[in-house]
């Protein structure tokens, strides 16, 4: 399994490989299906409910991060672009309830490539912020660790179903 995690702070960018021992359909799905997202995407015990999800170029997966003790921080990732099996641009970034953005200041886009490597399908995510500044505070945030907590509960759902 690859997994790589790499910071650029001075180009306000983050850059993550992730290698998966399933077919890149099955990859596809797990990023692209609401009910499989909600499975892996938030770090236990956080889980991510969806309040909406429109996956089309134009669409956005609005949903909250659910925290153990009753938090709710509401996300959304607005769909730019999309090249079934191949490719998927998104907005990234935290708004409240009624899908309003809020902190825009952190928000990123997101070029997500789903590339067949065999028996493997490989994830290659490039993660640009406005700036150092706003990359630092993410970083500062647990993502690097929460990420990578989640891409590690992607891959037992592959293997486990």
């Amino acid at each position: 399994m690859k997994h790589e995690f790499i910071k650029d702070l001075t180009n306000g960018r983050l850059l993550v490989n992730r290698s998966f021992a399933a077919p890149l359909s099955a990859v596809w799905r797990a990023w692209t299906e609401a009910e499989l997202l909600e499975q892996w995407w938030a770090p236990q015990p956080w889980k991510a409910v969806t309040k909406s999800m429109n996956f089309t170029a134009g669409g956005r997966w609005h949903y909250y991060m659910a925290g153990p003790d009753g938090e709710k921080h509401w996300t959304f990732m607005d769909f730019l672009e999309i090249r079934p099996q191949t490719f998927i641009k998104t907005e990234d970034g935290f708004c409240d309830e009624a899908g309003n953005v809020t902190a825009s200041e952190l928000t990123s886009i997101w070029e997500i490539h789903f590339i067949e490597e065999g028996e493997q399908t490989l994830v290659r995510i490039i993660m640009q912020y406005a700036n150092e500044t706003a990359l630092k505070q993410i970083v500062e945030m647990g993502m690097e660790e929460g990420f990578t907590m989640g891409l590690n509960q992607l891959e037992n759902l592959l293997q486990h179903g």
